[in-house]
């Protein structure tokens, strides 16, 4: 009888794949993504010294974020953190789609925050 895998397990499995290439470092951090149903969250993580430097979510009560479950609440995410990202001074990130596809609300958010400033 063959089991199956729920898509978390799965996605957890690409997503460790992914992150033993990906190292964000002091002069260029991690923009990592976590997509549920309803809302997106970005964080800009420093891997050498374990810190969250910037985050934004459309979880944050705030006028300028529409839903996070749809491609529009990505992009005002994308934008949201590449505007934080450059008030503290970053400029170049390195991109971690967390496991998922590069398509649909991941991608929307990737291109939003390079519209915005962000180089990755």
């Amino acid at each position: 009888m063959i089991q199956r895998q729920s898509r978390s397990l799965i996605r957890e499995r690409i997503h460790k794949r992914i992150r033993k290439q990906l190292r964000g470092t002091t002069a260029r951090p991690r923009l990592a993504v976590f997509r549920s149903l309803k809302h997106i969250y970005a964080q800009v993580i420093d891997d050498q010294t374990g810190r969250t430097l910037v985050s934004a979510s459309s979880h944050e009560k705030a006028e300028t974020t529409k839903s996070g479950g749809n491609i529009e609440g990505a992009k005002d995410i994308g934008r949201l953190v590449a505007e934080r990202a450059q008030a503290k001074g970053i400029k170049a990130v390195v991109y971690d789609r967390g496991g998922y596809l590069y398509h649909g609300r991941i991608k929307a958010l990737a291109d939003a925050a390079r519209e915005a400033g962000l180089e990755f």
